[in-house]
């Protein structure tokens, strides 16, 4: 069952869903997780190398992601 609601703005870009990978926050219509990106990018990849890998993974999506995650960071520092 998902979880996000389609009124977020993640909704186009990741599924949390409690029948896939136990609820993880995926990427839509793929069972990667999006803490594989991160993962990714900690680890000194590219995108492109990422992309490679998963090639169920859109660039659309990794920037929607990308671009979601640093915004709720900042909110949240702003409302440190």
């Amino acid at each position: 069952m998902e979880r996000l609601s389609r009124k977020s703005p993640w909704y186009p870009f990741v599924s949390v869903d409690t029948e896939r990978l136990g609820g993880e926050p995926v990427f839509r219509n793929t069972r990667v997780p999006i803490r594989v990106l991160f993962e990714y990018l900690e680890g000194g990849h590219s995108l492109d190398e990422f992309m490679d890998d998963f090639q169920g993974v859109t660039r659309r999506q990794i920037a929607a992601v990308l671009r979601l995650s640093a915004q709720t960071v900042e909110g949240r520092i702003k409302a440190a």
